[in-house]
């Protein structure tokens, strides 16, 4: 399967560079996966598509602020770092701009008397980004991030970070911190949408993927099969596990919020056995030909060309279909990506 199958047309003034103006107020798309007809909404109407019963599954990873800016002791020259992990006491793993000064020994200062020092190449377990092994003085703490660090947004996004970001850029439902991105279909929704839901009987649960830069990466083999995916961690909670399970055994469709929920469901799926709670890392790569075994739905936003994201959407709704409905947004000018409109595959 060649990778520029997947690949689209995009005017630029489409992708999205700030939220809307309010939460919940953005475009939808609704994609009948069977027979590839379109219909167009809001998303604060999502809950006249769906049915009582329906299992919305929501992950509840929470953005760090892990962007940082440091300057090199022997020169002066700021750099970037993005904390992706800490890997012991005082020691992140780290994507660095200047990558190639980036060697042992080399040291940094930080705002507020941190000092740092690059300990050598990192290992990272995502396919793509090369990283360092950073060493800091008094060791960095998640409160130091949230006082000094950037929020992390996207290449695509050409500006740097403003307020309306620490806010906009986290889900209103978001829990457990790690995600070096935000897992942005959950973007859409505000408490009163949500209330929308649980009062017309739809159900929700939630699982924790931390998302990855990974996420952000275009598939840059000619073939689909010879990229390799990502890793990232994942938990599924018994409840989560018990409400899957419920949904399927009484045909209740179960709806992933996000790519990020639907691959945390399909990697914790044994045959035979049905979904599997508890904690587990995940490379799980679905592109055209993929069976889903526990997700009956999909609400997503619109990716980038050539991304696994759009490849997993094409195997749930149909290349030609998901190829389709994209041109249809670029004509009717939907906003793209992270801060973008939304899409329901149903």
């Amino acid at each position: 399967m060649r990778t520029d199958d997947f690949s689209f047309d995009l005017p630029e003034d489409l992708i999205a560079q700030h939220p809307s103006e309010r939460r919940g107020e953005s475009r939808l798309m609704i994609l009948d996966r069977a027979t590839g007809e379109r219909a167009h909404s809001t998303v604060a109407r999502l809950v006249d598509c769906l049915e009582p019963g329906t299992l919305m599954v929501f992950n509840d990873s929470r953005v760090r602020k892990a962007r940082i800016y440091g300057k090199a002791v022997d020169t002066g020259s700021r750099a970037e770092f993005l904390l992706l992990r800490r890997r012991e006491a005082g020691v992140w793993e780290a994507v660095a701009s200047k990558l190639r000064r980036q060697r042992p020994g080399r040291r940094y200062s930080f705002p507020e008397g941190v000092g740092a020092e690059i300990l050598g190449p990192g290992a990272s377990r995502e396919a793509g980004p090369d990283t360092v092994l950073v060493s800091f003085d008094p060791p960095v703490t998640e409160d130091y991030l949230e006082r000094v660090g950037h929020v992390p947004l996207p290449p695509y996004i050409k500006r740097e970070d403003g307020p309306e970001d620490d806010e906009r850029y986290q889900t209103v439902y978001s829990r457990e911190l790690g995600s070096a991105a935000c897992p942005t279909a959950g973007l859409h929704f505000t408490e009163g949408i949500l209330a929308s839901l649980d009062a017309k009987g739809i159900r929700r649960a939630v699982v924790t993927l931390h998302v990855g830069l990974g996420t952000f990466l275009p598939v840059r083999t000619e073939t689909v099969e010879g990229h390799a995916m990502h890793e990232e961690e994942y938990s599924i909670p018994e409840a989560t596990a018990g409400e899957v399970m419920s949904a399927k055994a009484e045909g209740r469709p179960v709806l992933a919020v996000g790519t990020t929920s639907l691959r945390s469901l399909e990697a914790a799926w044994e045959e035979g056995k049905g979904l599997r709670a508890g904690r587990g890392s995940t490379r799980i790569f679905i592109y055209p030909g993929y069976g889903f075994k526990a997700v009956d739905m999909l609400f997503t936003n619109f990716h980038t060309p050539r991304s696994t994201l759009l490849m997993l959407a094409s195997a749930f709704a149909g290349r030609e279909a998901v190829i389709g409905a994209y041109a249809e947004a670029v004509r009717e000018r939907y906003r793209f990506f992270s801060y973008g409109d939304a899409m329901l595959i149903r």
